[in-house]
């Protein structure tokens, strides 16, 4: 991997670090209007562990087996092979193996605990629609996932929001132990109840703007790995297209391994946009075209 190559960054990172403070602040707001028992907060703290544990774990498995995906043999998807071999050699990292889902709508995604448990997974549709460059784009973007433990990440951020639902119930149940100490036993039903609805969404969200910011570091990454954010940004806007055209049944298994693909496999508009768990196309490549500049005024002053 070119690791000198210096492009402008997003702060993504930061901007992830961020939203997972603010995930805390709420718990820590809705535990302090709850009491502040220990045992309370105890609980779901293990609930959320438990979760991340499981969906961590058995990422790989549970990802493959809701988009029945097959795993493929060199002789069957040669230059997938290629490619991930060269990627793979170039970031210094272990090969992951290597599915094909039997879906002609345009995607693909990666998963895994680690390096070492990872796997690459394209759609038929895919492989039908982009040519090898646009390929080797998509591929980059998606082992970046594996090499920033994104998917560790995101099961952390499910843990969180389902720390802070969990106990907005408990505050509709409490009535709010300190609001009655403070105000009338309406006042604070209200209070609870405002929270119960308002905390589940807003946790929604802040996982969704995490999930966000990980494809954009991915999109960066991926580009930095392969050297060519075009490529990226080119396959981007034709699975986009791809979707729009034919879009993915939705099912409990494509629900599940949504949020893993490189782009939402289902039409979205409205106010549906706000619980994405991917960034506008557009702004994608946007950013692409600008780091594909930056890269081509490096290597021109080198």
């Amino acid at each position: 991997m070119n690791g000198n190559m210096r492009v402008h960054g997003h702060y993504n990172g930061l901007k992830t670090t961020m939203l997972f403070a603010l995930m805390w602040g709420i718990i820590m707001l809705i535990w302090w209007l709850t009491g502040a028992q220990q045992a309370t907060l105890s609980i779901y703290l293990l609930i959320g562990i438990g979760m991340t544990f499981i969906s961590y774990w058995f990422s790989d498995k549970i990802a493959i087996a809701s988009m029945h995906a097959k795993e493929v043999s060199e002789q069957e998807a040669p230059q997938l092979y290629r490619i991930v071999r060269e990627l793979s050699a170039r970031a210094g990292k272990p090969m992951p193996r290597i599915y094909i889902a039997p879906t002609q709508s345009p995607n693909a995604f990666a998963t895994g605990r680690n390096e070492r448990n990872a796997a690459v997974c394209c759609t038929e549709g895919l492989m039908g629609m982009l040519n090898e460059r646009e390929l080797r784009g998509v591929l980059g973007h998606e082992l970046m996932h594996v090499y920033n433990r994104d998917i560790l990440t995101s099961a952390i951020a499910s843990a969180l929001a389902t720390v802070i639902t969990y106990l907005g119930y408990s505050l509709m149940y409490t009535g709010g132990d300190r609001d009655d100490r403070n105000s009338s036993g309406a006042l604070g039903a209200v209070g609870a109840l405002v929270s119960v609805i308002l905390a589940p969404i807003a946790a929604s969200l802040i996982q969704m703007a995490i999930s966000r910011t990980r494809e954009y570091d991915a999109d960066e990454d991926g580009s930095r790995l392969t050297g060519d954010p075009e490529a990226l940004a080119s396959a981007l806007s034709k699975i986009s297209g791809g979707v729009q055209s034919n879009p993915m049944p939705q099912t409990a298994g494509t629900q599940a391994a949504s949020a893993m693909m490189i782009a939402n496999p289902f039409t979205a508009g409205g106010f549906s946009k706000l619980f994405s768990t991917h960034p506008p196309t557009e702004d994608r490549i946007e950013r692409l075209m600008v780091m594909a500049q930056e890269m081509r005024g490096l290597q021109n002053i080198n």
